[in-house]
């Protein structure tokens, strides 16, 4: 079978292997008081140019999402998201389970407008309520999208003349940065975010994400409510160690532009054979439109998502490249198409 179906189907990239392997029997210090972690710890802050940046590192994306959420919310506080949101759609009520409602907006290519954030602000207005307090993004969207450093900015601002936070799920922030319509630098990120998080788990980890924040009113006893959700990982060096590979020479934005380039390599083939898409491919998540009976013929072959049952008959289905797809998975793919 070819594989399309996901970016974290395989195991870690070879230098991040090699990172944990040649460490494998090195004793270090436990949940992320190690020298790797500290060592990764002081790359983002030179990175970003954050000096003062609090750095954690969390097994999964679910898991990172709920404890952040969980950390930045009073218990009558509530997060605005988009209605596609991976927070809304795909992490089971993990927020909600939290204490926390999610209030859902209408999106663009998954996009977070700052007039659907003001709609939501000034209707919830009196104590009988909860109140808004963050604004979650992804980026890139789960329609593969990338916002822009003026979209990003007007977020910033409409945040601002709220009160709220501004956070933003990095699960592919590889992938965003690796874009050819990609404009924002990770400094930029910062600058402009409370807090995100570096997906790691998606390009090139084994597993890991690593929550940065900004804000100092969203610092303090970070860990302890990382302790209390179960996200303390006592074998933090593992994490530590796999960071710091994906950082060293750019690795990390590198993975991500080879997967966003065989993304545009898929759907140029795909548009030279007539194929139209859900959402404007920009990264490496693909969003063709098939009918029922191609969809059924191409899963003998290869391995993808069923996205959305169209009203007209039709089906979106999602294909996902990564730094591990080859030329010839392409070519295989578009052969069955």
């Amino acid at each position: 079978m070819i594989f399309f179906k996901n970016d974290y189907g395989a195991g870690a990239h070879p230098h991040v292997f090699q990172a944990l392997a040649e460490h494998n029997l090195m004793p270090a210090d436990s949940y992320s008081h190690d020298e790797y972690s500290v060592a990764v710890t002081e790359m983002i802050r030179a990175l970003t140019g954050q000096a003062e940046a609090h750095v954690h590192f969390i097994a999964g994306g679910t898991l990172t999402n709920l404890v952040c959420l969980a950390a930045f919310l009073r218990p009558y506080e509530a997060v605005i998201a988009a209605d596609s949101a991976h927070i809304c759609v795909h992490e089971t009520g993990a927020i909600e389970a939290t204490g926390h409602k999610i209030l859902s907006v209408p999106a663009v290519d998954g996009k977070v407008l700052p007039a659907e954030i003001d709609k939501v602000v000034a209707f919830h207005e009196t104590d009988q309520m909860v109140l808004p307090k963050v604004v979650y993004i992804s980026d890139t969207t789960e329609m593969g999208a990338v916002y822009t450093k003026a979209e990003l900015q007007a977020l910033r601002a409409c945040c601002d003349a709220h009160g709220l936070y501004l956070y933003i799920d990095g699960a592919r922030l590889a992938m965003a940065l690796g874009s050819e319509y990609n404009d924002l630098s990770l400094q930029d990120i910062a600058s402009l975010a409370d807090a995100f998080y570096v997906g790691g788990t998606k390009c090139g980890a084994l597993f890991g994400e690593m929550v940065v924040i900004l804000n100092e009113a969203l610092k303090p006893h970070f860990r302890f409510i990382m302790r209390q959700h179960g996200a303390l990982f006592a074998k933090g060096m593992l994490l530590g160690l796999q960071f710091k590979a994906l950082l060293q020479d750019d690795l990390y934005t590198r993975l991500g532009s080879m997967a966003d380039a065989w993304g545009q390599k898929l759907a140029a083939g795909l548009k030279a054979k007539g194929y139209s898409f859900a959402y404007t491919p920009v990264s490496n998540m693909i969003f063709p439109i098939v009918t029922t009976a191609q969809a059924e013929a191409l899963a003998k072959h290869v391995l993808f998502e069923k996205w959305l049952d169209n009203p007209d008959g039709t089906q979106t289905i999602r294909l996902v490249t990564s730094w591990m797809t080859k030329q010839e998975d392409i070519d295989g793919l578009l052969q069955y198409m």
